[in-house]
């Protein structure tokens, strides 16, 4: 058996650089699948990221996957990637397991939940509202630096992710609080401020895009209080379902979401190239 790679399209560059090509899988030549590979023009070539990767159903389970996706780790070592993703599908087992035979770890994952079209009650004492303009300046600020943060376990510097994140803020917030089809909602209790709320629509769902308890109110049921508070404000975007990304390792958010109803839509994995 030789499985390798051949390209159906020249090298596609492009204008900010990110790279991109099409590969059919080929078992002696014979066409047995796909795989594309390009690259996040957030992150230069350092980041590869492997898509649609198929093999016909007649030559599953004899290892073509797996020679496939390490020909196209060499290529995207070839590129100058420092790392390699890949989106894995909730329900795609045997590929989340192949991923892990590989050496992918598990990023994040994006998970949604349906809405039955009810809006949750918070507990008593919890209310959400808007953003004050005053408060809107004090989260964009502490929500740069979380970009920043982020961006550095990925090897992102943090000028250049200070960049994309005023750019993606000023993009997708252009009015701030006032900004149509967005929720930036402060959670209250008893009327404390313990919590925010930044969410909009992406890709035919409502998406939270940062949720936070303040550091002195953990521990106490505010973050449920703030994803029913999410709940509520989908529904009135006219939103049926509500998603998220969360990232490995924190725990504590994954089991919240999980006893709340949401389920996982996607695994971001991905593989040191070093």
């Amino acid at each position: 058996m030789t499985t390798t790679l051949r390209p159906t399209e020249p090298l596609q560059q492009s204008p900010d650089g990110a790279l991109r090509r099409h590969y059919q899988v080929c078992d002696n030549s014979r066409p047995i699948g796909e795989i594309t590979l390009s690259t996040d023009p957030r992150y230069g070539v350092a980041a590869g990221l492997v898509e649609g990767l198929r093999i016909e159903e007649p030559d599953r389970r004899r290892g073509r996957a797996t020679v496939a996706v390490l020909a196209a780790e060499e290529v995207a070592r070839g590129w100058g990637c420092e790392r390699i993703e890949a989106d894995v599908p909730g329900e795609a087992g045997p590929a989340l397991r192949l991923a892990t035979v590989l050496g992918y770890v598990t990023r994040s994952r994006i998970m949604s939940k349906p809405l039955d079209g009810t809006p949750p009650a918070l507990p008593a004492g919890s209310r959400a509202r808007t953003m004050t303009s005053a408060e809107y300046e004090v989260w964009r600020g502490q929500a740069v630096q979380r970009y920043v943060d982020a961006g550095a376990s990925r090897g992102l510097p943090a000028q250049q992710a200070r960049e994309l994140a005023e750019r993606d803020q000023a993009r997708m917030l252009p009015q701030g609080p006032a900004t149509p089809g967005v929720a930036l909602s402060v959670l209250e209790h008893e009327g404390d401020p313990v919590g925010h709320l930044w969410l909009s629509p992406r890709e035919g769902m409502a998406y939270v895009w940062d949720v936070e308890v303040d550091a002195a109110h953990r521990g106490r049921g505010h973050g449920r209080s703030l994803m029913l508070a999410a709940e509520g404000y989908a529904l009135g975007l006219g939103s049926s379902e509500i998603g998220l990304n969360v990232f490995a390792g924190n725990t504590p958010a994954e089991r919240l979401y999980e006893s709340l109803g949401y389920r996982t839509v996607t695994y971001r994995v991905q593989k040191s190239l070093r």
